[in-house]
């Protein structure tokens, strides 16, 4: 039986596989022997970092237990959030191989926005007495979050992340989660951003005390000129947490792990492996838009670089970021190494993207379960872009959502596509600072492990983002959203192409000409009615 284009290039991807998880059998890696046995905190596990992390964890280290910041939210204990959370499709891999691994998952009710991160006494006791190493992965990334939020999670969460570790009696590394957009400041586009310690234009402890302390709304207000040089109270805070850790670390040992945009999967544990919420608020979900023949318009300047990783590399890198600097540490290194992982040497930007998806292999991806024809406009004229969007999306959003309420036959949840498209272009709004300028992340100290890691652990922990066939990684994003959001099974591609390639192709020429006539018609039925009566008046 011929497979489907996409179950092929599924295939393709795990396939890579095969060695690594012949290297994992064995168990003898300086990385795996660094993790023998150990026992592990994390912050964040239920974030799509946190969550590929657990599993990679689990399926390539023999750990002792790991425990688990959770908080009870819409009316589910931890317990019931966790059971919820190792449902997610990222651990059927390891479920298969690994049954029993869940036993060793142990959740601690807190909130990393909360002091002592929320933690009751004895639990806080008990992680000072067993952990060896901490994770914290944990964070707001909304850009837009209010500064008084943005702080209490990013930036004082880190400070009591820091306290808990400063106590832990075996603690063996400090691996903190930061962003290589950390210091993407306005001053600095176009130029390098090193894996170092900046000055910090607000003492952390200062703005901890502050939001603490001052009224929100007069917080709200003064925002602006507190984070001057940063987009937003994302990056902002996460810069202000790295000089946080840089003064309160003190003797402990610590490493600091910077990604950019993080993307779906690209080999494990399963090719283009995405969660609902982290598609949704991506690039992946114009992606998935435009695939599902929905978005039409995309604002981007096309020859400037992007910085993207897929999720396994950037937990690789974090996992073998903490056997590192303990190895560091142990050669009479005192600095805290920062490692940045980025593809500002690999040559992708805007244009590679677009023209990479307007391939006839990528139409051959596209999913049966598309709407329309599959194309794409790509804008770099704020102007242009919201008439193309008018024209393309709000027009046609309001006509069929219309039609879809007149006849009463709107599916159960589905929004109005005129919502869909409202919040499609807040985000490209949000997201425009980092489509339009680019900076330079230097990943010297990234690169420098990579060389020091033995044979097997370049192997199992690779995170070397020049090994990346880029074009293969955005064909298992299609595969990805196919599988784990479209969830179409891969299957239906050749009947898919067929109708994309002849039948929505034609019928998407004729609905524009006849849009665009009827949209002219209209406006010259205006222009007329309106010379009549200035003519009238005259």
């Amino acid at each position: 039986m011929e497979l489907e284009p996409a179950q092929e290039m599924e295939l393709k991807i795990l396939a890579l596989q095969k060695p690594m998880n012949e290297i994992i059998e064995r168990g003898d890696s300086s990385v795996q022997q660094f993790y023998r046995d150990a026992t592990v905190f994390l912050t964040g596990g239920s974030g799509f970092i946190g969550k590929q992390l657990i599993e990679k964890l689990f399926r390539s280290c023999a750990i002792k237990k790991l425990y688990m910041l959770l908080r009870p939210s819409r009316g589910k204990t931890i317990q019931e959030r966790l059971t919820s959370i190792l449902k997610d499709p990222v651990y059927d891999q390891l479920r298969s191989k690994q049954p029993g691994f869940a036993d060793k998952i142990f959740v601690m009710e807190g909130d990393v926005a909360e002091l002592k991160l929320g933690l009751s006494e004895e639990n806080w006791t008990t992680l000072t007495e067993e952990v060896d190493i901490i994770f914290h992965v944990a964070a707001t990334v909304r850009f837009n979050e209010p500064l008084k939020m943005a702080t209490l999670i990013n930036l004082r969460g880190t400070r009591e992340a820091v306290a808990l570790g400063k106590e832990c009696k075996h603690l063996k590394c400090f691996n903190h989660t930061s962003t290589a957009f950390a210091h993407a400041t306005e001053s600095r586009i176009e130029n390098d951003v090193e894996e170092k310690f900046y000055p910090s234009p607000v003492p952390p402890e200062a703005l901890i005390s502050m939001v603490e302390t001052v009224d929100e709304d007069k917080l709200n207000a003064l925002t602006p000129n507190l984070i001057a040089d940063w987009p937003n109270t994302y990056t902002f805070t996460k810069a202000l947490a790295e000089e946080l850790i840089r003064r309160a670390a003190g003797d402990m040992p610590v490493c600091i792990v910077k990604p950019p945009v993080v993307t779906s999967a690209y080999i494990e544990p399963a090719p283009g492996w995405i969660d609902m919420k982290t598609c949704f608020s991506s690039i992946l979900g114009a992606l998935l838009g435009a695939g599902l023949g929905l978005f039409h318009v995309l604002l981007s300047k096309q020859d400037n670089p992007i910085s993207f990783a897929p999720v396994d590399y950037v937990n690789n890198a974090i996992i073998a970021a903490s056997w590192d600097a303990a190895e560091r540490r142990k050669m009479g290194d005192p600095e805290i190494p920062i490692y940045t992982v980025s593809s500002s040497r690999c040559g992708t930007n805007w244009k590679f993207l677009g023209d990479t998806l307007r391939t006839d292999e990528l139409l051959k991806l596209v999913s049966p379960k598309a709407m329309w024809y599959t194309s794409l406009i790509e804008c770099s004229n704020d102007y242009v872009y919201w008439v193309l969007t008018w024209l393309f999306h709000y027009i046609p959003g309001y006509a069929i959502d219309a039609i879809i309420d007149v006849l009463g036959v709107r599916p159960k949840g589905l929004p109005k596509l005129v919502k869909i498209y409202s919040k499609a272009y807040s985000i490209s709004q949000v997201y425009r600072y980092f489509s339009f300028n680019y900076w330079i992340f230097k990943d010297d100290n990234l690169r420098s492990m990579i060389q020091r890691m033995s044979p097997a652990d370049k192997v199992i922990y690779n995170c070397d983002v020049t090994n990346i066939d880029y074009t293969d990684l955005i064909k298992t994003w299609c595969v990805g959203l196919r599988r784990f959001i479209i969830k179409d099974n891969l299957v239906g591609s050749a009947a898919s192409y067929n109708r994309q390639k002849y039948l929505l192709k034609y019928a998407n020429y004729t609905a524009l000409a006849l849009y665009f006539y009827l949209i002219y018609y209209v406006l010259a039925t205006i222009l007329s009615l309106f010379v009549t009566i200035v003519g009238y008046f005259i």
